[in-house]
């Protein structure tokens, strides 16, 4: 199991929302950059980013940071990066800047063709953002929620190629209530597919419930609002997932 620390962008610096809400926004540096070499001494073996902005504009608008991160970070240390990113020459460049991992989350929804053409030229390095109410997923930054199924999208999307499904339970993310363990798990399940939990950790306990879904597929989650704020350490949720501290 990895663990992999959130970077969301907005403005130029580093914030979480709540459920997505662009409106009620936590600022926690000014300086991302400096963020992300902090989440790599700490042990991250991966980051997680996302251009907010860009989600809502649909078109990045964070770049120039993302590049910056990735040259600090190194090439050792994958970045997965999502937000705004709905077209192939996007998705290319981003590639060629450094970043591993693209994340398509509203493309991925609205234009099945683009992530189709993006998992068979990329393969790989493509990842579905599956973002999710009451099992419906979400689109636009959230904005919008459709009437399609998470787990049939995610077995769509798994027949196209891509890497692994991101599941963000729209109703836990940023309000530190816990992972939705039995959605996580019902959709790790029904694929073959890696899978990566994210929305709602808050603890040491929260990290150990999502590692005992490793069985089923769950193979990484997701973290932000939590070790901002202190209410997880992320050195001992890393030695937790990895197998080094007591469960």
């Amino acid at each position: 199991m990895i663990i992999i620390p959130a970077i969301d962008l907005k403005d130029g610096r580093c914030v979480r929302l709540q459920q997505g809400d662009m409106s009620a926004e936590t600022i926690y540096s000014e300086d991302p950059v400096a963020m992300a070499r902090h989440w790599v001494t700490q042990g991250a073996k991966r980051l997680h980013l996302v251009d907010l902005n860009g989600a809502r504009a649909g078109t990045p608008k964070n770049e120039a940071l993302v590049r910056k991160i990735v040259t600090a970070v190194g090439p050792d240390i994958p970045v997965q990066l999502g937000g705004g990113i709905r077209d192939m020459d996007t998705i290319e460049r981003y590639l060629d800047h450094g970043v591993g991992y693209i994340i398509i989350g509203t493309a991925a929804v609205k234009n099945p063709g683009l992530l189709h053409d993006a998992a068979s030229a990329f393969a790989g390095h493509i990842i579905v953002g599956l973002d999710a109410k009451d099992g419906k997923v979400a689109v636009e930054g959230w904005s919008k929620m459709t009437g399609h199924d998470v787990i049939d999208l995610a077995k769509k999307f798994q027949d196209m190629g891509v890497e692994a499904i991101i599941y963000t339970d729209i109703g836990r993310d940023g309000m530190l209530s816990g992972v939705n363990l039995d959605a996580t798990r019902k959709l790790a399940q029904s694929i073959s597919i890696p899978v990566f939990a994210s929305g709602g950790i808050s603890s040491l306990d929260d990290v150990r419930d999502v590692c005992n879904l490793e069985p089923y597929g769950v193979t990484g989650v997701i973290t932000g609002r939590a070790i901002y704020q202190g209410t997880l350490d992320f050195k001992q949720a890393v030695a937790l997932a990895e197998g080094t501290a007591a469960k």
